[in-house]
This record gives C-alpha cells, sequence and structure tokens, in this order.
C-alpha cells in the first residue's frame, strides 16, 4: 500500500516542518471511502484508523501521535474507530 508511517516523531522534527501550522481535520468514528488525488503528509493528534486498499483485506493502522505519509494515487478505505483530528498537507500538483 506504501503507506509511510513514522510512531512518534521528536518534537524538533515536527516544529522543524510546521506541521501544527498545517490546517486541521478531523471526523467521526464510522467508514469513509477515499482517494488520494495528491501525496499526503499528516500527524495524527487524535484518533485511530484502519485504512484498506482498494479491492484488499490487507489494512495499515495508524493513530494518535504517528507521521504518516499517503501515496498520491491511493483508493482506500478508512475505517475509523476513534474520533480522528490531524494536520495535513498536500503536495503541490506537479505542473504540465
Amino acid at each position: 500500500m506504501n503507506i509511510v508511517i513514522e510512531h512518534n516523531p521528536s518534537s524538533i522534527k515536527l516544529a522543524e516542518l510546521g506541521v501544527m501550522s498545517w490546517p486541521k481535520w478531523s471526523c467521526q468514528p464510522g467508514k469513509y471511502a477515499l482517494v488520494f488525488e495528491e501525496r499526503e503528509t499528516c500527524y495524527l493528534v487524535k484518533g485511530k484508523v484502519k485504512v484498506y486498499q482498494k479491492g484488499s483485506s490487507e489494512f495499515v493502522e495508524f493513530g494518535a501521535g504517528d507521521f504518516v505519509i499517503i501515496p498520491k494515487g491511493l483508493s482506500c478505505t478508512w475505517d475509523v474507530s476513534l474520533f480522528i483530528d490531524k494536520h495535513y498537507k498536500f503536495d503541490p500538483p506537479t505542473s504540465l
């Protein structure tokens, strides 16, 4: 699935990246079908989720305190078990 997860990154790394100034997104527990049009980098402040790639029963799980990179083009289902609160940013689209 190529999702990269770093558990408990240092506060220095988060500060250097400016993570706390990124926009926030949150969602209630439930299942959400998502397609990532651009690569997303995010840091989960709260929550827990299992991510299933479309058409697969395999999943990756991450939650509060995790720094995550989600690849461009991923079509998946987020099975959110605990309320999600995260900072995120998308890579800028490449120009034609």
